[in-house]
């Protein structure tokens, strides 16, 4: 897929390597300037090795955030990685930040981060999707390691599906665990790692863990990540399959993942979702 041309780029950095991996890929493609904004006590500090600039603020800066892109000049913004769930409820708020929250009356994922592409758009800057630069990260309906799923898993698979478009259009989780017809966990809050440790406590070894993209999804965030953190997650949880949406799930350092999919007998597999 072509990329836009795109010299200087701007980068909010969570936690996790999806910030790094993003950076690397955009290099990669020929940015020539990175301005990151990173998050005190969340964002890996190896995001220093591949930015020109960084500005380490607190979560709920949304102040010195905006202050920050303005002055890089950057016209183009990525929103890569995660914030720790329980952080979320510690934030130090500015004015900005508490002013933005008060114009919402419903606060998730979709609503906060549009609104704050609303805030950047009112300084010239536009909030792009998170699989800028990170196409080739996005894999095309298919086995992507083990074996194909037997005739059982097959079945979790779909159900797991029918249940993951419904809840996560209600902003509860993208992520479903299903075993042998039972559906033993949905995504809440606490994120997709927790949610494969608390189906793994309730259902022990086989179960299949669903992950998609939520109906209508706004693609500029939150888009379904997998790593190998969530590998060793399903590993200690002896999970027997892992289906996620093809096309609009990021799988980060793929080769990796897909090596240790292998290693541990985990079916990893992209499917098809229909909209």
């Amino acid at each position: 897929m072509n990329q836009p041309m795109v010299k200087e780029l701007g980068i909010i950095a969570g936690r996790g390597v999806y910030p790094r991996v993003l950076a690397e890929s955009a290099r990669a493609q020929g940015v020539e300037r990175l301005c990151v904004v990173a998050f005190k006590k969340e964002t890996d500090r190896i995001i220093e090795r591949y930015a020109d600039e960084v500005r380490w603020i607190h979560l709920g800066q949304l102040g010195a955030m905006l202050d920050a892109f303005r002055e890089s000049g950057v016209k183009q913004v990525v929103m890569a990685g995660q914030i720790t769930p329980t952080h979320l409820f510690q934030i130090r708020m500015d004015k900005p930040m508490r002013t933005l929250l008060g114009r919402l009356k419903e606060r998730n994922a979709h609503t906060i981060f549009s609104a704050v592409g609303d805030e950047l758009r009112a300084i010239g800057i536009e909030l792009s999707e998170a699989s800028l630069f990170m196409e080739s990260a996005m894999p095309e309906p298919g086995l992507l390691a083990g074996r194909l799923p037997n005739e059982r898993e097959q079945a979790d698979i779909e159900l797991g599906l029918r249940v993951a478009k419904t809840t996560s259009g209600l902003e509860v989780g993208q992520t479903v665990v299903v075993k042998e017809g039972t559906i033993l966990a949905v995504e809440a809050f606490e994120g997709t790692d927790e949610t494969i440790e608390r189906a793994g406590r309730l259902g022990g070894p086989g179960a299949v863990i669903v992950k998609v993209a939520k109906q209508g999804h706004d693609m500029r965030f939150d888009i379904p990540v997998i790593g190998e953190r969530t590998l060793k997650k399903l590993k200690k949880a002896k999970a027997s399959v892992l289906a996620l949406e093809a096309r609009r799930t990021i799988l980060l350092d793929k080769d990796a993942v897909v090596d240790k999919a292998n290693r541990v007998g985990l079916c990893l597999i992209a499917v098809a979702v229909e909209r």
